[in-house]
């Protein structure tokens, strides 16, 4: 089969494609035919070695397709499933062997490649606002990169659990963080979004900051969540943020916290709960899913560059 592989950690042109022998699943696996991969920042720092696997691998956290053979422990999936996962390993091929536990059905009316683009981002923005700071009717959130993949996503839940949400991106992507429903959206490129926040919220700042921008953004992310407010930082797209002074913290009695998907799916209930509401809010309209492009699997370089040069408003997906 063909798949992506890094052999040596480094830029885009680390991402080679090549022939690889089609894999055979464990016990507690099963092999997936990929109709659709969706690509995210994690990739990018998976290649950089940012977040380090051991060498040669195949990148991807996030794909869906059709179960073509199960291990002979497997009883969640068998074979003919139509099937989606996040957060597993090897999703840039045209094959994958995946944990079961991991994979998730995908509903009869949610095609592959929404589903391939809802996954991480979707169950992102669901945790998020349901569990590492619960937004409810009156609640303050300032959403990072609005325009983006979780971002767009974060807004549409913010919203429709009563928040009012003020959202961050360029001037080109302002209007799509209005369509998403912020009922503010601010220019980080020509706003101090720091001063806007405050003033928009008569000095108290926000409760909940949902950061995965990182290094850029920190400082004044804390500087505008308000009392006893959440900042979460899930992503560092602009780099890592220096060490902090935890009495920082003591101005607003604030949380800071650096969740992970992985923290909030490893139960397998949990997994199901969130995939399960994620793909009702795609059913019914509420959740929209914003695909920017898609490029044939051979092209994931071209994939790394857009989504490192900004140069993307929604989901990037590779097609086998």
């Amino acid at each position: 089969m063909h798949a992506i592989r890094v052999s040596k950690t480094g830029g885009p042109e680390a991402l080679e494609y090549v022939d690889v022998d089609k894999p055979q699943p464990k016990d507690d696996e099963a092999v997936v035919k990929l109709h659709a991969t969706g690509v995210n920042f994690i990739d990018v720092y998976h290649r950089t070695g940012l977040y380090p696997l051991a060498l040669p691998f195949t990148p991807g956290s996030e794909g869906a397709g059709v179960v073509e053979a199960a291990g002979s422990g497997v009883r969640d999936v068998k074979p003919g499933d139509r099937v989606a996962w996040a957060m597993a390993p090897g999703a840039y091929a045209e094959y994958a062997a995946v944990a079961a536990a991991k994979l998730v059905p995908i509903p009869q009316d949610v095609d592959f490649k929404t589903a391939a683009a809802a996954m991480l981002q979707g169950m992102t923005a669901h945790y998020l606002v349901t569990s590492v700071h619960p937004l409810h009717e009156g609640s303050t959130a300032l959403v990072h990169a609005a325009a983006g993949g979780v971002g767009g996503i974060l807004v549409q839940m913010a919203k429709q659990r009563g928040a009012r949400v003020f959202g961050t991106a360029s001037t080109s992507k302002l209007g799509i963080v209005r369509e998403e429903g912020a009922d503010e959206a601010i220019d980080y490129t020509t706003m101090d979004f720091e001063a806007e926040v405050m003033r928009l919220t008569g000095g108290a700042g926000v409760d909940a900051v949902y950061d995965s921008v990182g290094r850029t953004t920190f400082d004044k992310s804390l500087n505008c969540t308000g009392l006893r407010g959440t900042l979460a930082l899930f992503g560092q797209s602009s780099g890592t943020v220096e060490p902090v002074d935890p009495a920082r913290l003591a101005k607003n009695g604030i949380f800071l916290t650096r969740p992970s998907l992985a923290h909030y799916t490893k139960r397998r209930d949990e997994l199901l709960w969130r995939a399960r509401e994620l793909f009702e809010g795609i059913q019914s309209g509420k959740v929209r899913i914003r695909i920017d492009r898609e490029l044939p699997l051979r092209d994931a370089a071209e994939a790394h560059q857009l989504l490192e040069g900004r140069k993307t408003a929604g989901k990037v997906l590779l097609i086998p």
